[in-house]
């Protein structure tokens, strides 16, 4: 059986703080078969050409700023994966998506916060091999055939994974407010029509999102953290025909965390 196909909403540093969520994330993963090996694609890496993260054990790369010091302190030691970087690098180079020479590495590249903080909390043992991917584009079209290409790698255990957040809009962000704030109106009508999208199967409107959802701009004034959605799409699509489940979901500081699973 193909390995599944995750897009989870990540959160920042401090969601390790907030039980609710860590015990939905545990919950999760309990309920998943492990996996050989993940490949991540965050919201928090555009790089074009296409490049592939550490496979040799750099540090994580803390990607954020102004918070206490104890989140730059957090760790997470999970093996390289060489094998997949190889077939991710052929897939990606033989299939036409890009030249060989467009795919990157770069070894001094540890995983985000995008990819370690949902990780630390689904795997926390660490014993699973991690590969972060780049996104090359944010365009839902190119990041759908990405994804569609890579979607092999599921036969051979992979599970593939887009991290991050179902709205985001950071000026909605008020600590004050608390993580079950009433969320504003915008968020949760995008987060309502996402759902209904998805259960529809409706892979048109989710790639014409900007143009199809209601608030959609405002829901993601700039759009890296929908678009890991769309490689997951991709990887998904042909086995699985869309079928989905929605694993978590509400809000957090008024955004939608809503996660699914593919496969």
């Amino acid at each position: 059986m193909s390995a599944p196909v995750l897009y989870l909403s990540h959160g920042a540093p401090p969601l390790a703080d907030d039980e609710r969520w860590t015990a939905e994330l545990a919950a999760w993963s309990a309920d998943l078969e492990k996996p050989t090996n993940i490949l991540i694609v965050s919201a928090h890496w555009e790089d074009a050409p296409t490049t592939l993260g550490s496979t040799t054990g750099a540090p994580l790369t803390y990607d954020f700023w102004g918070f206490p010091q104890h989140y730059y302190e957090v760790s997470y030691d999970a093996p390289g994966a060489p094998d997949l970087a190889d077939d991710v690098t052929g897939l990606l180079t033989t299939t036409g998506v890009v030249a060989a020479s467009e795919v990157h590495r770069d070894e001094a590249r540890g995983l985000d916060h995008g990819a370690y903080v949902p990780l630390k909390e689904m795997f926390p043992d660490a014993d699973v091999p991690v590969l972060q991917m780049s996104m090359p584009t944010l365009d839902p079209r190119g990041l759908f055939e990405v994804g569609r290409r890579l979607a092999p790698l599921r036969d051979q255990g992979t599970m593939i994974v887009g991290s991050g957040f179902t709205t985001h809009n950071l000026r909605w962000f008020n600590p004050g407010g608390g993580a079950d704030v009433v969320p504003p109106a915008a968020s949760a009508e995008f987060d309502q029509w996402a759902d209904e999208a998805m259960r529809a199967h409706d892979v048109d409107s989710l790639l014409d999102f900007l143009d199809k959802a209601p608030a959609a701009h405002e829901a993601h004034p700039r759009t890296e953290h929908f678009a890991p959605l769309f490689v997951t799409l991709g990887a998904a699509y042909e086995s699985s025909g869309l079928t989905n489940q929605s694993v978590i979901d509400g809000f957090w500081f008024g955004l939608s965390k809503r996660s699914w699973q593919f496969g």
